[in-house]
């Protein structure tokens, strides 16, 4: 598995159906279910895991591909960043598309998955944001063929987290049929970790703006009153990108400050100013902000 590592995995299992998979991890308490490995590998030769064994789910074929169901798509956790990025997915959910396209370089994006980006949680997953601001469900397999939906919020956030032998199966995101935007910023050019993203998405149905800002926190963080301002702005029976830029730059501001805001006062009433480095963050998602609602609107 790696030269790095002293001890060898024990057991190693190959299920061919999601069921199997919750099976042997409930014979195998202590087993680590891998699809692409792009997160486990690099723990395990930091030396930070060392699993005493694992199931595999490449041979999974039902969580690999998506369908149709009810006005939602039911992604299977096995999609790959490299095939959620091909045209036709784009099609479907382009905030999910760009976000997969950005993921990495193409050894990263073949390998990767979208169960596995959920289940790493790492704050810099592309993935995360895109399904914060989508609403998105996920569809848990649990021992005895059960199946239980949890929101993706919840399970990021900790609300809810897997129980033993559970498995994330499927993803359900809601088809919007409307402009969705994900943008990044990194430190440096190319493929790199996200040091700010913004995932929006307009819902004309309901009206709403719904935007997640990620890599700035352990979690996706969803300024609320700032969607419902500007969503109260939008003249959805009309031309949505009449907006004016004054209220675009502003909604920018209003996430930022949102999602970065300044401390607390003192208790002499002194306001205590941001580190220059915060303060360079908060500008990064104001720009993304701004940028994704001006690109959803035109």
């Amino acid at each position: 598995m790696t030269t790095h590592a002293p001890q060898a995995t024990q057991a190693a299992v190959l299920p061919g159906s999601l069921d199997e998979a919750v099976a042997a991890l409930a014979a195998l308490p202590a087993a680590v279910p891998v699809a692409g490995g792009t997160d486990l590998m690099a723990q395990v030769n930091a030396g930070q895991l060392r699993p005493a064994a694992l199931v595999g789910l490449g041979r999974i074929s039902e969580i690999r591909g998506w369908q149709y169901q009810d006005g939602h798509a039911l992604l299977g956790a096995g999609l790959t960043h490299a095939r959620m990025g091909r045209p036709d997915f784009a099609a479907l959910i382009p905030a999910l598309a760009a976000a997969s396209r950005a993921a990495g370089p193409p050894q990263i994006r073949n390998a990767g998955t979208l169960g596995g980006n959920i289940a790493s949680a790492a704050p810099t997953n592309d993935s995360l944001p895109v399904l914060a601001a989508l609403e998105a469900t996920l569809v848990i397999a649990g021992p005895g063929g059960a199946r239980r939906e949890v929101p993706v919020s919840h399970l990021l956030a900790g609300m809810e987290m897997l129980r033993p032998g559970e498995l994330i199966g499927f993803v359900r995101v809601p088809l919007l049929h409307a402009p969705q935007v994900f943008l990044k910023a990194t430190g440096r050019t190319g493929p790199a970790r996200a040091t700010a993203s913004v995932a929006l998405v307009l819902d004309p149905a309901r009206r709403g703006v719904r935007c997640a800002v990620g890599a700035i926190a352990p979690m996706p963080l969803r300024p609320l009153e700032a969607e419902q301002w500007v969503a109260s702005l939008i003249d959805w029976d009309g031309e949505r990108g009449a907006l004016v830029p004054e209220a675009v730059q502003a909604f920018g501001e209003y996430v930022a400050a949102a999602c970065i805001p300044d401390p607390e006062p003192e208790a002499d009433g002194t306001q205590q100013q941001l580190p220059p480095a915060v303060l360079h963050l908060r500008r990064t998602v104001a720009v993304l902000a701004r940028r994704a609602l001006g690109r959803a609107l035109s």
